[in-house]
């Protein structure tokens, strides 16, 4: 009975579901409002959108390649452990562990509170967003089917919710006059340092294109159908979300999404009323609830992987009787808790962000050197337009994270600073290591 348990494995639905889920949620919600403090063209506004898509695809194009010839769970830790060194894949495991899910969970349930308060009117966003967290931690502490199910269910409604969000959009009668012909100022801010920082919003929103890669050893034939969830998750998470803040700007004045959070509830009380919007902000509110479940899921898969490599870190192997990584889920729930009461959104997420995309950048920059150095290594997918796929992936995470450094340099800097924990706990690894076997 253990043994099936053990080797229990989710489909392309299932994996199709994690990417969709750990895209669509906190950052589509949220993000607008921080993007029209700084940018106030349409076109250009839209464009990051586009941008943003575009980047998104050619990283998952890029990770369908590297899961297909390096598959094992753990995301970026497996990749940058082969292809680099094992201080760098442990760097970003490190980090996975402590901010790569942790922070996105984190802000996913802070945006639910806070829309939770926008359908009831007041209530604490703190102990409701802790709530929700330690709820999800106790589901996903049981069996992976039971876990695969609730989330395939969660992710289709919240499909089915922004379609027909948008559809009604459309049908708006008092909406803003919409200019989508650029200028030469439109071009100019397109081009400009504001809108390279507002990439790393966006880069939030579309974050989780690479989810499936997270559990490749729980997917069945994972070399096919890790390309194929990757590729299907964000080619339409890319079209929900240009569609979707096309009706943001369609239906709401920008003076009022600027600096907000809510900014569904906004639109929605613009295009059902003060009841409807209320009701809008309640099933956003529940369908949250999915993203939150996705990083609770995949998280601990790259925890529990290093934990199998690192003695240092052998607890976080640990597992129940249905092959649940438990120790993993609840450190991370105990870390997502520290920041939800400590940190203020707008902070966790450029933090997260800056430090999130300079593994990912990485990782795309492996599978050159993968190529050039291991060409014996072969695959059933490679990347669609190489090289250009990977290098516009790298460019533009260039571009945005040079610009970072330079706008925010707190939230960076303290990025970096996470980075360099891992690399002492790296090297008392390395001395513990040697005891244990003397």
């Amino acid at each position: 009975m253990n043994q099936n348990i053990h080797l229990q494995k989710v489909g392309l639905t299932t994996a199709f579901s994690i990417v969709v889920a750990n895209m669509v949620g906190t950052g589509i919600f949220t993000s607008l409002g921080f993007q029209i403090a700084d940018i106030k063209s349409v076109f250009a506004l839209l464009m990051l959108w586009v941008v943003g898509g575009l980047v998104a695809m050619s990283g998952a194009l890029s990770y369908g390649e590297l899961a297909s010839k390096l598959p094992r769970s753990g995301g970026e830790y497996h990749f940058l452990s082969k292809i680099y060194h094992p201080l760098l894949g442990f760097l970003a495991g490190w980090v996975s562990f402590l901010v790569a899910f942790s922070a996105p969970t984190a802000l996913a349930a802070m945006a639910m509170a806070s829309y939770s308060n926008a359908f009831f009117g007041s209530g604490n966003e703190i102990f409701l967003a802790l709530a929700i967290v330690i709820i999800l931690s106790l589901i996903h502490s049981f069996k992976i089917r039971f876990g695969g199910q609730f989330q395939r269910i969660v992710t289709f409604l919240k499909i089915a919710l922004i379609l027909f969000f948008i559809i009604a959009g459309f049908f708006v009668t008092d909406h803003q006059t919409l200019h989508l012909v650029p200028v030469k100022e439109d071009w100019g801010q397109v081009f400009s340092g504001s809108f390279a920082v507002s990439l790393i919003y966006v880069s939030y929103a579309f974050s989780g294109w690479n989810a499936s890669v997270y559990i490749t050893d729980e997917i069945k034939n994972p070399a096919k159908n890790i390309p194929r969830s990757l590729i299907l998750g964000t080619s339409i998470v890319i079209v929900l979300y240009f569609l979707l803040n096309y009706i943001f700007l369609y239906t709401t004045p920008m003076d009022e999404m600027e600096g907000k959070i809510e900014i569904g509830f906004l639109s929605a009380t613009y295009i059902f009323g003060d009841s409807g919007g209320r009701l809008m902000s309640l099933l956003i509110t529940l369908l949250l609830v999915s993203t939150v479940s996705a990083m609770i899921w995949i998280g601990p898969r790259v925890t529990m992987v290093m934990g199998e490599d690192y003695p240092i870190l052998k607890f976080l192997s640990k597992k129940n009787r249905f092959n649940v990584p438990v120790v993993a889920i609840w450190v991370q729930t105990t870390i997502t808790v520290v920041l939800i009461v400590s940190s203020t959104f707008d902070k966790v997420l450029v933090y997260a962000g800056f430090i999130m995309n300079l593994f990912t950048l990485l990782s795309v920059i492996g599978l050159f050197i993968l190529r050039i150095k291991h060409p014996e290594i072969k695959s059933k997918y490679r990347v669609t337009g190489y090289p250009v796929t990977p290098l516009i992936f790298i460019l533009l995470s260039l571009w945005t994270l040079t610009y970072l450094l330079i706008d925010r340099p707190l939230e960076s800097v303290l990025g970096l600073i996470t980075v360099f924990a891992g690399l002492i706990i790296y090297y008392l690894n390395k001395i513990y290591s040697q005891k244990i076997t003397q």
